[in-house]
């Protein structure tokens, strides 16, 4: 089994910058893929970014220029760098990590940026 756990959520204004941790427990072997996914109220979850094990990166146009992922395999934890936030990018951010061709999730964390 694996625990995900985020962190670095919280409240910024327009324009700011948030960067997100998510850190992987348990019996680990190696994390194949993480992702990082949003849910906005009342809409569905989304890809925001996705890194691999070789390091190519994958991020959705609407954050791309402004997000970058990174992953520190020593530690089995995956970073979201977040610059020049928007209104738009309110939403709960979750981690998931490919372990093993399974996939698990991380509770989440909020980040609120208002205008």
């Amino acid at each position: 089994q694996v625990q995900l756990v985020e962190s670095g959520g919280g409240l910024v204004q327009a324009g700011g910058s948030l960067r997100l941790s998510c850190a992987a427990s348990g019996s680990i072997f190696s994390i194949n893929a993480w992702g990082w996914y949003r849910q906005p109220p009342g809409k569905q979850r989304e890809l925001v970014a996705f890194i691999d094990n070789g390091g190519s990166t994958n991020y959705a146009d609407s954050v791309k220029g402004r997000f970058t992922i990174s992953r520190d395999n020593a530690k089995n934890t995956v970073y979201l760098q977040m610059n020049s936030l928007k209104p738009a990018d309110t939403a709960v951010y979750l981690c998931n990590a490919v372990h093993l061709l399974r996939g698990y999730w991380g509770q989440g964390t909020q980040v609120t940026v208002s205008s």
